[in-house]
């Protein structure tokens, strides 16, 4: 029997955009880039705990993460102990599988601490309120990937859980969050129980512009990635049918469009209003 030829990075690219690519044809498909094209949000987990030293492995490896002007505006919160697990499962009861992931952290952006530094010095915090609460978030979410990739490369599964936005005041109450911190984003880690499909990506030629902004060939680009995501992510239920009907050609535009068209997390805005961000 023929040995089977080993997986390259062009073999992930393809999977990973559902359509024809050369890219890495001579890589294996092994090390970080790997990883990063294999990437799936993982929702069942084993019930096999992550090491203590482990986790601290991870956390080092995110704060090491790009931070804007060195002034590193993320805090993360383990919820570890019994009543902390109880209080966000049931909080996010549409998502079992919060319940079932060894470890739940919250990262959360963090202006306070930057804050506390002034009073230090004597200076005054100074900055524009939105553009210190996009610092803040910019911050966080880095460290929160590059925490995912890090537990990926660990053999560790990850979901992140934006769904924390919708609980913001009460998770701040919770968690005692200071004026100036806010929940961004929750995420399950564990070892992976399930082996989920890839979700098929937008091509890069969508995303990825030369010297100027062109979405001239938007529309067909999208026709295109409907049909191919269908083939391999195809969606079981369509979004609020009573309001837009059922579509015979449902597709990820779709439900992107009718997700989007209705307001969402008017919590989590009026939050930072309240707690540190007068925009």
């Amino acid at each position: 029997m023929a040995e089977k030829e080993p997986r390259k990075i062009s073999d992930l690219i393809r999977e990973r955009f559902a359509e024809p690519s050369d890219i890495g044809k001579d890589r294996l498909s092994s090390g970080t880039h790997a990883t990063q094209l294999a990437h799936r949000s993982h929702r069942h987990f084993k019930n096999t705990p992550v090491a203590e030293e482990t986790l601290q492995l991870l956390y080092a490896c995110a704060l090491s993460a790009p931070s804007k002007s060195d002034l590193q505006q993320t805090a993360i919160i383990h919820l570890e102990e019994p009543v902390a697990r109880d209080f966000i499962q049931r909080s996010i009861p549409a998502m079992p599988w919060i319940s079932s992931a060894p470890v739940f952290l919250l990262f959360c952006g963090d202006s306070r601490r930057i804050r506390d530094v002034c009073e230090f010095h004597n200076t005054g915090f100074a900055h524009d309120p939105l553009d210190a609460l996009v610092n803040a978030v910019a911050d966080s979410a880095i460290v929160m990937q590059n925490f995912i990739i890090a537990a990926e490369a660990e053999g560790l599964g990850c979901c992140p859980i934006s769904a924390v936005r919708e609980i913001t005041e009460s998770l701040a109450d919770f968690c005692a969050l200071p004026d100036g911190v806010f929940p961004l984003a929750g995420l399950c880690v564990g070892y992976a129980e399930d082996d989920p499909a890839i979700s098929v990506r937008l091509p890069t030629r969508v995303i990825v512009h030369k010297n100027r902004y062109d979405a001239s060939s938007l529309a067909d680009e999208i026709a295109e990635y409907d049909r191919r995501r269908q083939q391999k992510n195809p969606y079981r239920h369509q979004r609020q049918a009573d309001k837009y009907g059922l579509s015979d050609n449902y597709g990820w535009s779709s439900d992107k469009a009718r997700q989007t068209s209705t307001t969402d997390r008017i919590s989590f805005s009026s939050h930072v209003r309240k707690h540190g961000f007068q925009l």
